[in-house]
């Protein structure tokens, strides 16, 4: 199906624009597998060997065993013996992004990238004239097969939040509408752990008081939601009638660029620097295609508790290696000022242009 013509009118589940997320399937590994023909077919595990190193990325063959980014390399060879253990190549993975982005701006200029595997594309209006955005899709994952030899998987949808969603529906290398008319029927039944950013622990603390889908979510008021999650209420109260007003923004990460990951279980502070590191390469390597200038270095956290707080430092030169900036994002894991008891659900990595005010033992709200 192809999505519709809809008014520019604020209705739930409709902004009147047309976006496409894409994200690429199994990146890193699948750029191995397809320059090295030994290794197609079989489990590949992007990632250096070594205790304290973790998983970039996995391909089809060793995420049956378990295996999935972020996770401890060692936690990878228990699972899949026979995985493959090849070390990543950020150089080469950088450089096929650069074409991945290329066949994106073909269509629009309104590219916002996440990382060097995904992207949101506004196609309300498209370079080529295609009558539908699933046109403008299907065409972009066929010139990334037929071009680059990968598979690509996309979600079409009125906004950012849908199509990301729509995106993970068919993967490996699947495409899924959602049209305007269908936000509601197709929202209503999922569990609440498919909405972006709820992780198991929130999903867990939405059970513990009734919400387990996100019919259940929208059954419930606004001051409800409130009490129970804060500021991030309001926001599920809107992503539960498909509502996200979110612009794509082109060359967002020119002013700042960040990565995070919500924890499985929550973890003492001592127990993050394998992901802030592995969080701290992922920044490293998007600032080198897009951000320059930036070296304020940020760091976040958000506790059990649902708490955000805030550290950041401005070294007196750039970091220039993406093991610097781990370094520096470890060191500022010492500036948070909690008990060793203190658990955390998110860590993130960001580097900004701006300098930052320098916060010492005080919490901040806010995202990097």
């Amino acid at each position: 199906m192809e999505i519709e013509q809809v008014s520019a009118e604020r209705r739930e589940g409709g902004s009147g624009r047309k976006i496409v997320h894409v994200d690429m399937d199994a990146f890193y590994a699948s750029v191995e597998q397809r320059d090295d023909a030994g290794l197609r077919g079989r489990p590949v595990v992007v990632a250096w060997k070594g205790r304290r190193s973790v998983v970039c990325a996995a391909s089809y063959e060793a995420r049956r065993f378990g295996v999935r980014s972020a996770m401890p390399a060692v936690t990878a060879e228990r699972l899949c013996p026979e995985a493959i253990f090849v070390p990543p190549d950020f150089t080469r993975y950088k450089a096929v992004s650069r074409a991945v982005r290329e066949i994106f701006e073909r269509h629009t200029d309104l590219v916002e990238p996440l990382s060097l595997d995904e992207a949101y594309l506004d196609v309300t209006e498209n370079k080529l004239g295609l009558a539908t955005a699933t046109r403008v899709a299907k065409m972009i994952r066929e010139q990334i097969r037929e071009e680059l030899n990968l598979t690509a998987s996309a979600g079409v949808a009125p906004n950012k939040f849908l199509a990301k969603i729509a995106s993970d529906w068919k993967k490996p290398d699947g495409l899924f509408v959602i049209q305007p008319h269908e936000v509601q029927g197709f929202l209503m039944p999922l569990p609440v752990g498919r909405i972006p950013g709820v992780g198991k622990v929130t999903e867990e603390r939405m059970k513990s008081v009734g919400i387990a889908t996100v019919g259940d979510l929208h059954a419930m008021d606004h001051p409800t939601l409130e009490q129970h999650f804060g500021r991030y209420g309001r926001r599920l109260y809107e992503l539960a009638r498909g509502v996200d007003e979110n612009p794509v923004v082109a060359n967002r990460s020119s002013k700042s660029l960040s990565a995070e990951d919500t924890f499985e279980k929550d973890i003492p502070l001592a127990e993050t620097e394998p992901l802030v590191r592995r969080l701290a390469e992922k920044v490293w390597l998007a600032s080198r295609q897009n951000a320059r200038m930036a070296r304020t270095v940020v760091l976040k956290l958000k506790t059990k508790e649902f708490s955000t707080l805030t550290r950041s430092l401005t070294p007196l030169a750039m970091p220039t290696s993406a093991e610097m900036l781990g370094d520096v994002a470890v060191f500022l894991c010492s500036r948070v000022e909690f008990g060793p008891e203190q658990l955390f659900r998110l860590v993130g990595v960001g580097l900004s242009t701006s300098r930052w005010r320098r916060r010492r033992g005080r919490r901040c709200l806010g995202s990097l």
